[in-house]
């Protein structure tokens, strides 16, 4: 059996646009990891880059239902003894508003080179400007 491989030069990218404000932070992330993986494409293949580039803005607007915003933690580790910290998702929003909307596409992604590669498609927005109205991007619906 024969690996197909694709010329990553023939592969057709759009930009995509998507406005998260009100959206729930889940549900959003799933939609914006299928299309960087390229999966909404007839053409997928696993093994190969072929998605496209999505612009989030508005991310410090996502929402999460019921009592998340309090009780949801994000945590991080020093490397030391006791090292252990960890803040809910009212704290961090506050202070880095695009994290969580950053760290749950990355938990959607492969991980290993590719993931790593894919996840520099994805450029996000705390507000509703961007820098990329040059590549004219299409709005995706959630």
């Amino acid at each position: 059996m024969k690996t197909i491989f694709r010329n990553p030069k023939e592969i057709e990218r759009k930009w995509y646009i998507v406005d998260v404000e009100g959206q729930r932070l889940g549900r959003a992330a799933v939609k914006i990891a299928t299309v960087l993986r390229g999966k909404n494409k007839p053409e997928y293949m696993n093994h190969q880059e072929m998605g496209d580039y999505v612009i989030v803005v508005n991310a410090e607007k996502v929402e999460l239902t019921g009592r998340k915003a309090e009780q949801k933690m994000y945590y991080r580790h020093s490397g030391y003894p006791g090292g252990l910290s960890g803040e809910s998702f009212n704290k961090v929003i506050a202070r880095k508003p695009v994290y969580p909307m950053e760290r749950a596409v990355w938990g959607m992604l492969p991980k290993g080179p590719l993931g790593r590669k894919i996840y520099k498609n994805l450029k996000v927005y705390a507000g509703p400007n961007h820098p990329h109205e040059a590549q004219k991007p299409e709005k995706l619906e959630i």
